[in-house]
């Protein structure tokens, strides 16, 4: 049995990667301040969940001792509210990654897992995005995301702590907050479908995105905790337009919906796809679909729907 950590457990992606830890008979600490995740995302699982910030670096190196890995999910993760409070997204998304470097190298031997961001690309018009690219951050978010890739870097060359960074590009699947005021298009897009709503669309549709269910996102963490070392694209390598994607779930949920659109948002990004060759060559290789992905995450906000968790 191995120590795992997964700090921002109780979120989205973590509570995904802490579900599959301990299915596998691990012992799994949690470390979340719920900020943005909720303690019923655990619900079910043998973890040992501690409410600790990341920034509480004392807090971190406790918990931290004798883990064979961390996953680091903790973040302030909203783009617009990194822009609204910079010294908060800086303190946790770069210092407190600092704070799990420390620990992990005070332990030894404990490889660091970062999820990091396609954010890091920028507006940089050239497709698909490559990792030796020039990063080109516009926020808080991706420039605080890029430090931790390389302080992470650094940690690896010169204290040698076994780290990987991993660049998500658009994830989705269960546990996704659609109720958050930066929800992701595809649990917006699921909870009005099945309630035959509009679907609201900014812009003509035809934009982006290079989608990856979530389940294929726990495996490229444990697959990253085990080899491999930098950075790495964490996408299917597959574009679809946003029309697209409406189009699919309104089939797939045989709803009445309707496709609204309307003016374009300032700030958005018009095409967003990665190669993820380099991962996919170390060994790493998605089994999910986009359309199995949309199935499996449509049963579950019928489910949530349906036992009124969601009105």
């Amino acid at each position: 049995m191995k120590k795992y950590v997964v700090t921002g457990g109780a979120g989205f992606i973590g509570s995904h990667i802490v579900e599959h830890l301990t299915k596998e008979g691990n012992e799994v600490v949690v470390l979340d301040n719920l900020r943005t995740g909720f303690k019923k995302n655990l619900e079910g699982f043998n973890v040992s969940y501690h409410n600790v910030d990341i920034r509480q670096a004392e807090d971190v190196m406790k918990h931290v001792e004798g883990a064979d890995a961390v996953f680091n999910l903790a973040a302030l993760v909203s783009v617009p509210e990194s822009l609204e409070k910079i010294n908060e997204c800086i303190s946790i998304n770069t210092l407190g990654t600092i704070n799990i470097l420390d620990a992990a190298r005070k332990t030894g031997n404990c490889k660091v897992v970062l999820s990091s961001s396609a954010a890091n690309y920028g507006n940089n018009p050239v497709s698909p995005k490559i990792e030796t690219m020039t990063p080109e951050p516009l926020t808080p978010y991706s420039i605080t995301k890029l430090d931790g890739e390389y302080y992470l870097d650094m940690y690896r060359n010169e204290f040698k702590v076994p780290t990987t960074s991993l660049r998500y590009f658009n994830v989705f699947g269960p546990r996704q907050n659609p109720k958050s005021a930066y929800a992701a298009v595809v649990p917006i897009f699921i909870i009005n479908a099945l309630q035959n709503k509009p679907l609201i669309i900014y812009g003509d549709g035809e934009q982006t995105r290079d989608f990856i269910y979530v389940k294929d996102v726990v495996a490229a963490n444990i697959f990253a905790s085990q080899q491999g070392k930098g950075v790495y694209n964490v996408a299917l390598g597959q574009s679809t337009s946003v029309k697209q994607l409406a189009e699919h779930i309104i089939k797939i949920t045989n709803s009445k919906s309707k496709i609204q659109f309307l003016e374009t948002r300032s700030g958005d990004i018009k095409h967003s796809m990665a190669n993820p060759n380099k991962f996919n060559e170390l060994g790493f290789k998605p089994k999910w679909t986009i359309e199995d992905g949309l199935s499996e995450t449509i049963k579950f906000y019928d489910r949530e729907l349906s036992s009124k968790i969601l009105m």
